[in-house]
């Protein structure tokens, strides 16, 4: 009775949406039959998939063969339902959308067989890099041809698309023969935009703010369980604009020398660029094992604490965690971004990504992070929104064994705005869930609300906003009155978390780190170092806090410290052996005193890329024009590169090398603990 019901409900339909309805089925059994057969040829049943994963993979794979779908059927909604585009009442029409469809069918299948065969070659679904091999296509198509059984799949390939153009073709004649009547206009009214709207729904993939992205399917470390769930051809054009982010290993192995004794590598190895640094575990370590938290703060610039001098002191709480914590006042990320920031700090390489962001990246994704050193540690990460923000969900939950990501929808906090729940509110639900831990914990907590619209939520446990008038707060570097106390509120949060946090007993044995995701690209006050402002570094400075009064002595480190060392200086300070494998070094380790430096990079169409250290900071564009180099103490915004020909080169060496390094390890940073494909 039920199937009766909805029989009719379906033949109540325009005739041009029951037809896309069965073609949208027919291509989704079509496309599901083919993730089948990948499933089938490269399973390996020695270490097989866990069916809940599995399961998962087809269920978010559907849904992006559902995207790629409503993607071809496009033309045909929009103009199937015009008198000359009807294939129900017009004999052209008809035999168009016949060639239309079988067309884009043979094109679809023509990249599953390509897929397959790259998947077999290299292990990984197709993408935009299998254009490199049209540079050497003779040579490529004899591999080919010698390699695979190119003429059975295409056999196979072809019968599939005689039968795809049977059915539809079919279809075309079977809805022509029972076609519904016109709809009236008050009916087309409301079933047009109706059906619109499930459409757009489709191909948005997600009842979230944020849509089904790639990096969906990197829901476990297991690499095979994001390749069962990637739709080849859609991974192919998400990765075009990926594909001229390549590395030179010839320009890696012309620096190689600078940038591995920079690094301090173990067993420098030009041939294999070898860049591992193994550090063991230290005899004194602490015990028990320290818990970590490590606070994201949003657009935290330096010049607008208390602490690093600016006169409206808008940073109370943070300062007086100062006094009892390490707080490096000479600290720069890598580049102005959250999203850059979220990749440097958990994979210690600067974000060089020309398109966007690594993390938008589906060609990086996998990464060795030293977060998984922490053995034994549960590991958290905690964001007021949802992690398909930059699509850092890929990089998180594919590289950080065993996970527990809190996101929008698993708090009871409200969403408040477009960053999902506020920064108060975040701490306070973090608080709740690492109060409860058994385990060493490491947490990371992105916070987001000094940021537009830099909403503060009515229940704000007792923060009030202050009333200063424009022009203090624009000599003072804030840009108006909303900003300022966004900011304030910031600061407010971070005390109300402490406060929180020594209720409770993971307090004493638990290190803080709070830092800046990046400063703000702008006028840094007349009470700022003189070069902040015209250098542009004011984007790249912030505040960097380790806190953990029962553990660290108070101090103020004034040595250059950059976003890529947070995570070797965590293990240093817990003395946990690891492997650095990037460019991150160890804040705390004497034996890098003598070579502190932060490298930097704005990203234009053609990046400008820098060096800070104590005395000077060295800038060019990345294709070797316009270098400069200035120095900071009496800066009087002059390019001195012709006056220290030295200091020039040994700057512009390690520069150009960091930067050469940086593109390399973008793609052969791989994760060791992460399950490869099989």
């Amino acid at each position: 009775m039920f199937v009766n019901a909805i029989g009719k409900s379906f033949r109540r339909l325009p005739t041009l949406f029951q037809f896309i309805l069965a073609v949208t089925a027919l291509t989704l059994v079509i496309l599901f039959g083919m993730r089948a057969i990948f499933w089938g040829m490269f399973h390996n049943p020695a270490d097989p998939l866990p069916t809940k994963d599995l399961l998962y993979a087809f269920y978010l794979g559907t849904k992006f063969d559902l995207r790629l779908t409503l993607y071809v059927l496009l033309p045909l909604f929009f103009l199937g339902g015009l008198k000359w585009f009807d294939p129900f009442n017009n004999r052209f029409a008809r035999y168009f959308w016949l060639i239309y469809l079988v067309l884009v069918a043979t094109i679809v299948l023509a990249f599953y067989l390509v897929d397959f065969g790259h998947y077999a070659y290299l292990h990984s679904r197709l993408n935009a890099t299998v254009l490199r091999f049209l540079d050497n296509f003779d040579t490529s198509a004899q591999m080919v041809w010698q390699s695979y059984s190119v003429i059975p799949w295409s056999l196979a390939v072809i019968a599939l698309i005689a039968l795809d153009a049977y059915v539809i073709h079919f279809l075309i004649r079977y809805f022509t023969a029972h076609r519904t009547p016109y709809l009236k206009i008050r009916h087309r009214l409301w079933v047009a935009p109706v059906a619109f709207f499930i459409f757009v729904f489709g191909m948005y993939g997600k009842f979230s703010y944020y849509p089904l992205r790639w990096s969906d399917a990197f829901f476990s470390t297991n690499t095979y369980a994001a390749s069962v769930a990637t739709n080849p051809v859609l991974n192919f054009f998400e990765t075009m604009k990926n594909r001229f982010v390549l590395a030179n290993p010839d320009k890696v192995r012309e620096y190689y020398d600078v940038v591995s004794q920079y690094l301090g590598v173990d067993k420098p190895d030009k041939a294999s660029l070898n860049f591992t640094r193994h550090i063991p575990a230290k005899p004194d370590k602490m015990e028990p094992p320290p818990n970590i938290v490590m606070v994201f703060l949003e657009s935290f610039a330096g010049y607008k604490t208390g602490v690093l001098g600016n006169p409206l002191k808008p940073t109370p709480y943070f300062d007086a965690l100062c006094n009892d914590g390490v707080l490096f006042t000479n600290y720069f990320v890598p580049a102005v971004g959250t999203a850059h920031s979220v990749w440097a700090m958990l994979t210690g390489i600067p974000d060089v990504e020309v398109h966007k962001t690594s993390t938008r990246n589906p060609l990086a994704v996998d990464q060795h992070t030293i977060v998984n050193a922490f053995k034994g540690y549960e590991k958290y990460y905690f964001i007021g929104g949802s992690a398909n923000w930059a699509n850092i969900r890929g990089v998180l939950q594919h590289n950080i064994k065993d996970l527990h990501l809190y996101e929008e929808g698993d708090y009871t906090s409200p969403r408040m705005d477009v960053w999902g729940i506020d920064d108060l509110s975040l701490f306070l639900e973090a608080d709740k869930v690492l109060t409860k831990q058994k385990k060493p914990f490491f947490a990371i907590i992105q916070t987001a609300g000094n940021h537009r619209p830099f909403h503060i939520p009515e229940d704000s446990h007792g923060f009030k906003r202050q009333k200063v008038d424009q022009k203090t707060l624009s000599r003072n570097a804030f840009y108006d009155l909303d900003e300022y106390n966004a900011f304030r509120f910031m600061d407010y949060s971070i005390g109300y978390f402490i406060k929180q946090a020594k209720t409770q007993p993971y307090f004493k044995n638990t290190i803080f780190v709070f830092y800046g995701d990046h400063g703000i690209t702008d006028y840094a006050g007349a009470f700022s170092e003189p070069w902040l402002t015209p250098t542009k570094l004011s984007g790249m400075y912030t505040p960097l806090l380790i806190y953990a009064p029962k553990l660290l002595k108070p101090e103020r480190v004034t040595k250059i410290a950059s976003e890529l060392d947070l995570l070797p200086t965590m293990a240093g300070l817990a003395g946990i052996e690891y492997n650095d494998t990037t460019l991150g070094r160890d804040l705390f380790d004497p034996k890098y005193d003598d070579r502190r430096e932060a490298f930097t990079i704005t990203h234009y169409q053609v990046p400008e890329i820098g060096l800070l250290n104590k005395d000077y900071y060295y800038m060019t564009m990345a294709d070797g024009k316009d270098p400069r180099l200035f120095a900071l103490k009496d800066f009087n915004n002059k390019n001195i590169l012709e006056e220290q020909p030295e200091v020039a080169k040994r700057m512009h060496d390690l520069t150009v090398g960091l930067y050469e390094t940086s593109k390399y390890m973008l793609y052969h940073n791989k994760n060791l603990l992460v399950k490869q494909t099989q």
